[in-house]
């Protein structure tokens, strides 16, 4: 991997991570086009790293309340009402189904699941179900609204993410859509959830790779630099779409996932990308 290619892979992932249309999906498929290798599952988590980073500090002070309060809750029984200690432990039962599921098929997800045919179709099929979500969304609840049976469900959806082109904020976004949750608590509970699970799975690859090398070969330099990249446009992305749902369907990205991934079948079926 040359320094273009670190830029432009660090940029889709900041770009893509936070949208619902697949930031996997995106590196793969970018990847192709401009004819080069895959940059791997591996290269995916560890530069997932970098946007995570930007939901901590984005969401710092929502967090710290969380992690405090949940704490405290644990001997504060008069606490474990209280809305924060509650989301710690929404994220903490909503996290298990990933967790599972990922180390249970971690083979499959670093090889098999990342063919151009499958990620075609899950752009397409996930795309209508979001826009199925989004049109029989009630917007009635907050974040707060939420029980433990809602946090599990949302848990669940967020494990389809393990499958490139469904996107993990889509498929959380949609359940907290059927679940009545207004578009942007859906969008902010989507983005707390994901911090559990993508900081393991980013680990977990530094942790695995320490000592040997780097994702696919690539130098430490350029997966540093597309890491730092996806961390200052993840930001951005973030501050971004929560303004966007406020007053927006998701029908524009419904319609851009279904567009790519016809695209990418056609170029795929043509033999135009591989």
């Amino acid at each position: 991997m040359d320094a273009i290619q670190a830029i432009v892979l660090g940029i889709v992932q900041g770009l893509t991570e936070f949208l619902p249309i697949s930031s996997t999906a995106h590196q793969r498929i970018v990847a192709s086009i401009m004819g080069w290798d895959d940059p791997g599952a591996a290269f995916t988590a560890v530069t997932q790293l970098g946007t995570e980073a930007a939901v901590l500090i984005y969401f710092r002070k929502d967090l710290w309340e969380v992690i405090t309060t949940w704490l405290r809750s644990l001997r504060q029984p008069a606490l474990r009402s209280d809305p924060h200690a509650r989301m710690g432990w929404y994220i903490i039962v909503a996290t298990i189904p990933i967790g599972l599921l990922g180390l249970a098929f971690k083979d499959q997800i670093e090889s098999g699941a990342r063919d151009l045919y499958l990620i075609g179709a899950t752009l397409i099929v996930f795309g209508l179900v979001m826009g199925f979500a989004d049109s029989q969304a009630e917007l009635e609840k907050d974040v707060d609204d939420l029980d433990l049976r809602s946090g599990f469900l949302v848990g669940l959806a967020q494990s389809l993410a393990l499958v490139p082109g469904v996107s993990r904020s889509g498929a959380t976004m949609s359940a907290g859509l059927l679940l009545g949750l207004t578009r942007e608590a859906a969008a902010r509970f989507s983005f707390l959830l994901a911090i559990p699970a993508v900081l393991a799975s980013g680990l977990f690859e530094l942790v695995s790779l320490a000592g040997g090398d780097s994702p696919g070969n690539d130098p430490w330099w350029a997966i540093a630099l597309a890491t730092i990249l996806a961390f200052v446009i993840g930001y951005a992305a973030i501050a971004w779409l929560l303004r966007y749902v406020t007053h927006h369907s998701l029908r524009v990205f419904v319609g851009y996932r279904i567009a790519l991934g016809t695209l990418v079948l056609l170029l795929a079926g043509t033999g135009a990308i591989h």
